[in-house]
């Protein structure tokens, strides 16, 4: 039995990856600063030996290989223990690759969003049209009840991230996926800790474009002029998919009614069939029709993909409601790129035109705590009625390359929306239990826990009710 040790284990994409070599019948454990649930639990179920903080006399001698995380870094205890005796060691997508993917035909689903979304529609729709595929997906897709999935069929669909490998390969994880079907949503600029700019990242995306095989097949959004781009440096057949006239797999009629997005295709301006799937937004109609271009390519028929798309649960912290009180609903969503939160709002305003909606927006990633985007960030509110903005959660950075949090309350307000600095989560909640009238929705978006604040804010909300 291979024996396989993973530095940094409960990041999502590193449990789900011991999971499946669990699955292939590897011994595997490994090790990360703070285990807790519900990772902890899922490895737990998962029977994975996991070590509370690094050491040392973690890394056996009897040990064929040790996956490192992209967040370990040079001083890691266990990490110069590897070093140090000469273990083998790889990155978490070469260790996909070596083990998954080399006998697989690989669709691999890129861009800056949508990636997790689009993902988990692909893997659904080949799923209940029988073609057994394994899935990767950076998130938790309520069809498969988690991240992953182990096929017998031919077909393996993944996540394709733009962020670096490992602290050796400072390279894209998308780059080793060996992709026979690529798609890619959108490219803009994002990931400014890795990324000087965006001819940066545009030669990230023309080299994953390269790796595709002459009888492979290129998707690409036709409403992203950055992602049609990439039709120039491809060597095999390309399809476009979108909303915008020309597109070969074109969305059109699009209807939203009682949380459920309708919309009828034609592909090269031929009906191809009418469609529905329980997400809100244009943008997730790009991303179900990038899955319908996906299942015609792998031979499903246009029914059978449409009764796949009607089964479609969702995936956690993708515009998920976590519960409504007082008449109140409360949605988590991920979104952390000014473009994700202004689709994202645009989105709940199209279903839900006469309803106030709050937009509760945590600066966390890398990219969005920097002044990057500043401008930008005003217009993305612009769908919201009421907007509450806590400090950036980078507080280590300099003043220069920080957002400013004033800046861009002022901003928003001068669009003529009611935009406010709050210090804290308590001071939120407060100001949510107190305001918020019955049938407001209430959007959080993060990237990270933001302290709990969506059970918090439903709590309030109860007490209030409580209180009448």
């Amino acid at each position: 039995m291979k024996r396989v040790h993973l530095i940094g284990i409960c990041g999502t994409a590193m449990a789900t990856l011991a999971a499946m070599l669990k699955s292939r019948g590897w011994d595997v454990r490994g090790s990360d600063q703070n285990v807790y649930p519900p990772m902890s639990d899922f490895l737990a179920e998962q029977q994975i030996t996991t070590f509370q903080g690094y050491k040392p006399e973690n890394i056996s001698g009897d040990l064929d290989m040790v996956v490192v995380g992209n967040a370990i870094s040079r001083g890691n205890p266990e990490l110069e223990e590897v070093l140090d005796r000469k273990i083998r060691y790889c990155s978490l997508p070469e260790a996909i690759r070596d083990n998954f993917l080399w006998g697989a035909r690989s669709i691999v689903v890129t861009g800056t969003h949508g990636k997790t979304t689009t993902t988990s529609l692909a893997g659904w729709v080949l799923t209940h049209g029988g073609a057994d595929p394994s899935v990767f997906i950076g998130g938790i897709a309520e069809n498969f009840s988690g991240s992953f999935r182990v096929g017998g069929g031919r077909e393996f669909v993944i996540e394709g991230d733009e962020y670096d490998s490992a602290f050796f390969d400072k390279t894209a994880k998308f780059l080793k996926y060996l992709p026979d079907i690529g798609v890619i949503n959108n490219i803009e600029y994002d990931h400014a800790d890795i990324y000087p700019d965006l001819e940066a990242i545009r030669l990230a995306f023309r080299r994953f474009v390269n790796l595709i095989p002459r009888r492979g097949l290129l998707l690409l959004s036709a409403d992203d002029p950055e992602a049609r781009a990439m039709q120039a440096v491809a060597r095999c057949r390309v399809e476009t998919f979108g909303l915008s006239n020309g597109a070969d797999w074109q969305a059109h009629d699009l209807r939203i009614d009682e949380g459920i997005t309708r919309f009828s295709v034609r592909r090269g301006g031929t009906p191809t069939g009418a469609f529905e799937v329980p997400l809100l937004g244009a943008y997730n109609v790009r991303n179900a029709l990038a899955a319908v271009a996906i299942a015609a390519a792998v031979g499903m028929s246009p029914d059978t993909i449409a009764a796949a798309l009607r089964e479609f649960k969702g995936v956690r912290r993708r515009m998920q409601l976590r519960g409504t009180a007082d008449d109140v609903s409360v949605y988590d969503d991920f979104a952390h790129h000014p473009t994700a939160i202004a689709e994202t709002l645009k989105g709940v305003r199209s279903a839900y035109p006469d309803r106030r909606v709050w937009a509760i927006f945590e600066p966390r990633s890398a990219t969005s705590c920097r002044r990057v985007f500043q401008s930008d960030f005003a217009k993305a509110f612009a769908a919201a009625d009421r907007v509450l903005l806590p400090p950036v959660f980078r507080s280590n950075l300099p003043d220069d390359p920080r957002l400013s949090i004033e800046q861009r309350v002022d901003d928003v307000r001068a669009s003529g929306r009611d935009a406010r600095y709050l210090p804290n989560v308590d001071e939120i909640v407060a100001t949510v239990s107190r305001e918020a009238a019955p049938g407001d929705l209430v959007v959080v978006m993060s990237n990270g826990g933001f302290d709990d604040i969506h059970q918090k804010l439903l709590r309030a909300l109860e007490a209030r009710a409580a209180r009448r």
